[in-house]
């Protein structure tokens, strides 16, 4: 934990309504966020921070609000950046989801036959295979960390199924997402120096430009490498913006899943009446499944940058301005989700939360997130009475990626 967080305020109505800077990550890692975005919510829901670590931004906390800039996406653009902070100008990374339409559709396109529905019934047997190995295989009776024996692992071999990546060099996929993320723009506390970062990078977009060659060779195929070598618009993308797609592609595949796989643990040991509810009737996964995403909310934040003057709620938002979607605040709002900050797995429309996004930049993904979730609960359910979680999880430093880093637990069989 970073020496500031020690002296960040657990009220937040200990301070000044105009220095609330919802960037910090210690207030993510230090689990205080949720106190700040329901005051921001009934106080000042478009809220301007004008002094933070990232220059000058508004905070969108309410679900409709943050609906509307999604959706608007000629008001509020994505370009340049979908983070609060932005990258060094001279090691941008382009890629589709900081881009806006045309651009953005005929790249997304391209790729989007990698999670179809029938790339996805084709994978399910194979997730429902792998985790079932990655279970068998846990440790009963004895504490371990779910993270890196479950969570990571699951998603990282589905990361290289997806990219048909060497299977045996398939821990490099996380390696270099969790690399992509210590940036400072992005968690506020880098790990590593910008030069080894890059130097990085920079190994990794030689690794997968040894693959593109391999497979701008064969056949087409529908693993995204494939997708991209093959496509009519990326197939001749420059470097930066090949590393760029990769990097969206593995942070999309990996964070977010992996996060949601270790939150569901911690959400139903903290709700044991739940944990029971699952264990009577196991037909609620999938109910189960949508409540997880929207409870983890696995990234806090989608920026937008406003591309003209509007009015948000009485507020003037100048063209230029940084408008930040607080994914996790809308997914908390009382006015549209009904006891938000209870964890219920028969909630009714439980697939209604931001976690997602909305309009052209919605999740492509989604799907696949929601597959991998319900298979390895329903692997998880035959083989475990309960996952019990037997200290407290390490949260991320992050103001962007809401994850556990670790999680100590034991496995009681059924």
């Amino acid at each position: 934990m970073s020496e500031a967080a020690s002296v960040l305020p657990r009220d937040p109505y200990s301070v000044p309504l105009d220095q609330i800077d919802m960037s910090l990550a210690d207030l993510y890692q230090q689990n205080l966020h949720w106190t700040y975005f329901e005051r921001l919510r009934k106080e000042d829901p478009v809220h301007y921070c004008a002094n933070s670590p990232f220059g000058p931004y508004w905070s969108i906390t309410k679900f409709d609000d943050i609906l509307h800039v999604d959706k608007n996406h000629k008001i509020f653009s994505s370009e340049p950046a979908i983070t609060i902070g932005d990258f060094a100008e001279d090691f941008e990374t382009p890629n589709f989801i900081v881009m806006d339409p045309p651009d953005h559709d005929v790249r997304r396109r391209t790729v989007t036959p990698g999670v179809s529905p029938a790339t996805l019934a084709d994978l399910e047997p194979v997730i429902r295979q792998r985790a079932g190995e990655i279970l068998d295989e846990l440790p009963v009776g004895e504490t371990f960390d779910w993270v890196d024996k479950v969570s990571i692992e699951l998603t990282t071999q589905m990361l290289a199924t997806l990219f048909d990546f060497p299977f045996e060099d398939r821990h490099l996929l996380p390696y270099w997402s969790d690399i992509m993320m210590t940036s400072e723009d992005l968690t506020g506390s880098a790990q590593i120096d910008e030069e080894e970062r890059r130097k990085i990078m920079l190994d990794c977009v030689a690794y997968f430009e040894r693959l593109w060659k391999e497979r701008a060779a064969q056949p087409p195929k529908n693993d995204f490498i494939s997708l991209l070598a093959h496509g009519e618009h990326t197939k001749n993308m420059d470097r930066m913006e090949f590393l760029g797609t990769l990097f969206l592609l593995i942070v999309g595949g990996n964070d977010t899943t992996r996060n949601s796989i270790s939150g569901g643990v911690v959400a139903l040991n903290d709700n044991p009446d739940q944990y029971q509810k699952l264990r009577d009737n196991p037909g609620l996964i999938p109910s189960m499944v949508s409540e997880i995403i929207r409870y983890q909310t696995p990234l806090t934040h989608m920026r937008r940058t406003a591309t003209q003057d509007t009015v948000l709620r009485g507020k003037k938002i100048s063209a230029g301005d940084k408008v930040v979607m607080w994914y996790a605040s809308g997914n908390r709002d009382e006015e549209i989700i009904d006891n938000p900050n209870s964890f219920n797995i028969e909630r009714d429309n439980a697939r209604h939360h931001l976690s997602f996004g909305f309009g052209v930049h919605r999740c492509m993904g989604n799907r696949l997130a929601e597959m991998q979730l319900r298979t390895v609960w329903e692997e998880i359910m035959n083989r475990f009475h309960t996952v019990e979680m037997v200290g407290e999880p390490v949260l991320v430093h992050s103001n962007f990626v809401k994850g556990i880093a670790e999680l100590p637990v034991i496995v009681h069989a059924v």
